[in-house]
């Protein structure tokens, strides 16, 4: 009976096991041991330098303890420390991240925030070599980094097309996850062609691959065993790994790192539009047949839009003869339209469509486009109101191509605002309580208007959208400014 029983057991395992066959269950371990040797850990160190008694301090300058700590702290003038408080020190800030190989000279593919601001670089192979490595260019705007050891004979990646990939396919990821060399985990393909806040120039892959701090610049690589992304950025709360990651297309990195490569930059197109999204409410307002294209909000005077003939309002439907189905596409293809090419636009303008030409201008570079405020090493903080609405006031031009006497542009939307239907493009013209309209002048206006709300009370605001006005209501008022 016993034997009769070990038999039926065997034969159940050999059934399962033939079951997971036949389901076609991925092996990982070929592919690893075929191209492993081609992802690299990459460490940085920058050296920063700062003044004791002004830094660390939990203060702002702005804050009334700032000076008291400056004068009374340890390193102030009447503390124990060095006198003035302002003996230079330095210190050490590390990094760690990931690349690839991608010539056998010692080329490698990374992300750009894994090199930003390093004043040394160090690539370490899986043979435990290590080399300096200089930046041969970097772009922010993509998030993709190109840099060179020197070093000949080197294994380096195939390259796959990431518009082949299918929604549900196995990939893998290699990478250093906390330092951690030549880890490897594996998902699937969860969406492609994703839009992030803040990130118009790449239609990211996303993963449920086990990302975490340290696999930013690491390959995504398919069941063949080519790259056909670079892991950039998680979604999390955590910080860590909560089952969404995003990857750069390798044909979107390629065409980045070819510039880098040839010029030390990259070159953008621009038309001098602002834009927004097409819902179905407003499909059905501007006579289209269903939510696609890219509302013109704005134009900019004297830009390569205006000079064509687009006007505010327009649905742009196609650029360079490629169907725009989501804003977001738009600033992806004129993003990668080289500057001084001549293209054709199609534009929806009162129930037709319309055929224009256009000349793609350049985009400043990021130094250029960042001011006086890049200069300074500051960023330009935005001012978000008791809304959480970033908004700025219409210019003169603008006023006259809306046809509006005042009006607020949003420019951002958060907090509570969020949770409303407003969206950056929108155009506030008033703010309505108790039965009376404020027509919207200026921002210190509108703040002035805010101030006389209790928190968490209910704000209805008029706005325009392309050609339509309605009612928005913003729930829950945050606190004073």
């Amino acid at each position: 009976m016993k034997r009769l029983v070990v038999l039926l057991y065997l034969c159940c395992l050999a059934a399962v096991a033939q079951a997971a066959d036949s389901r076609g269950l991925p092996d990982f371990a070929d592919l690893v041991e075929k191209y492993g040797n081609t992802v690299v850990n990459i460490s940085t160190t920058q050296v920063v330098r700062q003044k004791r008694g002004v830094m660390p301090f939990p203060f702002d300058e702005d804050d009334p303890l700032f000076d008291f700590f400056r004068r009374f702290g340890p390193s102030g003038p009447f503390g124990q420390g060095q006198p003035g408080g302002a003996v230079p020190r330095e210190f050490e800030s590390k990094s760690l991240g990931s690349g690839f190989i991608i010539s056998g000279d010692g080329y490698v593919l990374t992300n750009a925030h894994v090199v930003d601001q390093a004043d040394e670089i160090t690539v370490r192979l899986t043979d435990k070599r290590e080399f300096r490595a200089k930046v041969i260019g970097a772009d922010k705007r993509t998030d993709v980094a190109l840099i060179k050891i020197e070093a000949s004979n080197l294994p380096a990646v195939r390259f796959g097309d990431p518009a082949g990939l299918r929604v549900g396919e196995w990939v893998v990821a290699i990478g250093s996850p906390f330092g951690f060399d030549n880890s490897v985990t594996a998902g699937i393909v969860s969406a492609k062609g994703r839009s992030l806040p803040q990130e118009n120039y790449v239609p990211f892959i996303q993963t449920d691959v086990a990302i975490n701090p340290g696999n930013s610049g690491g390959p995504l690589f398919n069941m063949k065993g080519e790259v056909v992304g670079i892991n950039s950025q998680i979604y999390s709360r955590s910080g860590g790994y909560q089952g969404i990651a995003f990857a750069i297309p390798i044909d979107v990195a390629m065409d980045i790192q070819g510039q880098l490569r040839a010029s030390g930059k990259v070159s953008r197109g621009r038309i001098g539009v602002v834009i927004q999204e097409v819902t179905k409410e407003l499909a059905d307002s501007f006579g289209l047949a269903k939510p696609a294209g890219a509302i013109v909000n704005a134009v900019e005077p004297g830009g390569p839009a205006e000079k064509a003939g687009v006007e505010a309002g327009d649905v742009i439907l196609r650029f360079d003869g490629k169907a725009v189905g989501a804003s977001s596409d738009l600033p992806r293809l004129v993003g990668a339209t080289r500057p001084g090419s001549r293209v054709s636009l199609q534009v929806w303008r009162k129930g037709a469509a319309r055929d224009l030409t256009l000349t793609v201008a350049e985009m400043p570079a990021d130094d250029k486009a960042d001011g006086k405020a890049a200069k300074k090493g500051k960023a330009v903080e935005p001012q978000v109101n008791r809304l959480g609405l970033v908004v700025s006031e219409l210019s003169a031009e603008l006023r006259r191509e809306l046809k509006v006497a005042g009006g607020l542009l949003v420019e951002d939307v958060r907090g509570a605002a969020a949770r409303s239907e407003l969206r950056p493009g929108d155009v506030i013209l008033a703010l309505i309580s108790k039965g009376v309209t404020s027509e919207l002048r200026s921002t210190e206006q509108f703040n002035r208007l805010l101030a006389q709300f209790d928190k968490g009370a209910n704000v209805t605001l008029l706005i325009r959208r392309g050609d339509m006005q309605t009612f928005v209501t913003v729930k829950g008022l945050n606190g004073g400014n």
